[in-house]
């Protein structure tokens, strides 16, 4: 069975002591502030505007919907509220690029094992965890390794 990619809205959720529904209404870029709040028991005030000239690119991370900001920190995005403002440098609000097609995207990783539940955007070329597009196997690289050492010994 397919698992769902993960968003925002489904990732954020009120504490059980609250009604599942209690913020539905909540866009979901905003309920980061209200689940972070929660958690760490200090005040969050979502910031006025956008960042101009300044977007980020969204991507699957193990099944979620991440943004990375620039201050290093990252959290779960939703494509149906693209945009991200971090609860850890107070920066404002950047807007998110989403791929064209999202179900597409999501339908293409719903039958992978976890772990493997990645996707970049081709356009990001600050995405430095994504691995190259001709990533060999790494077994071949050991082997090529081991060749080459023994050559340079003599053997």
């Amino acid at each position: 069975m397919p698992i769902a990619v993960v968003r925002a809205e489904t990732f954020y959720l009120p504490p059980p002591d609250q009604l599942a529904h209690a913020w539905a209404l909540m866009p979901a870029a905003e309920r980061v502030f209200r689940w972070v709040e929660l958690r760490q028991q200090r005040r969050l005030i979502p910031p006025e505007g956008f960042i101009l000239g300044h977007r980020l690119y969204a991507q699957v991370n193990h099944g979620r919907w991440v943004a990375d900001c620039p201050c290093g920190s990252a959290q779960v995005v939703s494509p149906d509220d693209p945009r991200m403002a971090c609860t850890e440098c107070g920066a404002g609000w950047f807007a998110l690029v989403f791929p064209d097609d999202v179900r597409a995207v999501e339908a293409e990783l719903a039958a992978l094992l976890p772990h493997d539940r990645n996707w970049w955007n081709p356009a990001d070329e600050s995405a430095w965890n994504r691995p190259p597009d001709d990533a060999a196997d790494p077994l071949d690289d050991l082997a090529a390794t081991a060749a080459l050492d023994g050559e340079e010994d003599g053997r």
